[in-house]
């Protein structure tokens, strides 16, 4: 074989352990023995509403051969310089010695100790068709249909405890980066670090935020939240996001935090709203992510935990969505909404009731709202006449002229059209943010 395509999944656990960190150690391996990667590593954010997903449900790949011509910098790896080429020799690879390579770097990384970790890793020379990673990325797919596909493509791959790793892992493969791409730079922590609270510097963040535009997700102003570091006690430090490479270098350097162990540029489909599909409602299903358009038929209203429920209907039938508490400010836009709005919804779908989980909304129309804003006024005495009681009308107390018509006024409303779209706190991986949108 002249190259081998690399793709595991599902190593970590909420308890520590990093899928893109076993990257570098298969990097670091892989360069030891002399073979290089082509092209960027890829980070493949897979479907966000599989209720057993990863924690970021992010998948891995890499393209492994001897690379020859232009090389990029894309990494360094225990202070080792880690480079990608474009094009590589017509020799062959051998296919024995990564797999040892692979399997030691989960052997040593993956937290199969904890019950939800089936990790999966791939070996191939061609990569599947694009339709796996479509299907991936925005249904639920059975783990036998994908073990079927690598038979029939005489695939090396081992799947381990119930083996739904190596979905995530063959669909990272299938992805093809040529319709839309982001880039992020991942920087992980000193080893004796992992686990212990992080040190970063707010300030640091949002000066690199107002300097590099064509990065995103880094800093929620509202809430004060800095999207660049986990939570978790994984091996990251953090992560910048953008859609150019060379600045996501330029962008590191601004930063200011405690020391860094490596770090690594993935090519990625996050903030690519690839996980979405346009449907009727009378077609969506639960797990799914989509794109309605509808007519609101049930004004937003406020329920327990202060999330915000309103109804859409369309042609084919009607569903509830909902801004969640975690979307925060994003409520107070929904609450403006009224029935008779016509819009666009974007979200994941809840199966338990059948909910859009909204990820952001597009007001197409608003509706006209009138509102009773004072009784009628006698045409003869010019006063206010009394309301007879609801629904009988009025009547001037004085020369009892009558009258069915209050005055009416036309609302104004405090929304406009276009787009709306959650905080940054609050967004997903795959979410197309606005300033991505044209």
């Amino acid at each position: 074989m002249e190259n081998i395509w690399i793709g595991f999944d599902d190593t970590d656990s909420k308890n520590g352990g990093c899928t893109t960190y076993v990257a570098c150690s298969i990097l670091k391996k892989i360069n030891a023995v002399g073979l290089d990667i082509i092209s960027y590593p890829r980070l493949v954010r897979l479907n966000p509403n599989i209720p057993w997903k990863t924690r970021g449900n992010g998948a891995i790949s890499l393209r492994i051969g001897h690379g020859i011509g232009e090389k990029t910098k894309i990494g360094e790896i225990e202070g080792k310089d880690i480079f990608c080429y474009k094009e590589m020799k017509n020799d062959n690879v051998d296919i024995d010695k990564i797999r040892e390579i692979v399997v030691k770097s989960i052997d040593e990384q993956a937290r199969l100790e904890d019950e939800n970790t089936n990790s999966g890793f791939v070996l191939i020379d061609n990569q599947p068709s694009f339709e796996t990673y479509d299907k991936t990325v925005k249904e639920v797919i059975k783990l036998e249909d994908i073990e079927n596909l690598l038979k029939e493509s005489k695939a090396e791959y081992k799947g381990y405890k119930n083996r739904r790793g190596l979905i995530g892992a063959t669909a990272s493969i299938a992805w093809l980066d040529s319709k839309d791409k982001t880039y992020e730079l991942i920087a992980y922590r000193q080893k004796n670090k992992w686990g212990k609270t992080r040190f970063f510097d707010d300030k640091s963040t949002i000066k690199m935020d107002k300097k590099f535009i064509s990065t995103f997700d880094n800093y929620d102003y509202k809430n004060k939240h800095n999207r660049l570091f986990p939570s978790s006690p994984c091996p990251v430090l953090f992560g910048i996001r953008g859609e150019n490479q060379k600045e996501l270098i330029k962008a590191k350097s601004l930063i200011k935090s405690e020391d860094i162990n490596s770090w690594l540029i993935f090519v990625t489909n996050q903030g690519t709203d690839d996980h979405l599909q346009k449907k009727k409602i009378r077609n969506i299903k639960p797990y799914e992510s989509v794109i309605v358009e509808g007519e609101i038929s049930k004004t937003p209203h406020t329920i327990d935990g202060g999330h915000v429920i309103f109804s859409i209907k369309d042609s084919s039938g009607e569903v509830d969505c909902a801004a969640y508490e975690p979307t925060k400010e994003f409520r107070d836009i929904i609450r403006k909404l009224d029935v008779g709005d016509n819009l666009e919804v974007f979200g994941g779908i809840r199966e338990n009731p059948i909910t859009i989980n909204l990820e952001k909304i597009n007001i197409l129309n608003l509706a006209n709202i009138f509102d009773k804003v004072e009784n009628p006024v006698c045409p003869n005495c010019g006063k206010h006449m009394k309301s007879k009681g609801s629904g009988q009308g009025f009547k001037c107390v004085k020369c009892k002229t009558k009258s069915n018509k209050p005055i009416i006024k036309q609302r104004k409303r405090e929304i406009k059209l276009g787009f709306y779209e959650v905080p940054v706190c609050s967004r997903r991986h795959l979410s197309k943010p606005l300033k991505r949108m044209k």
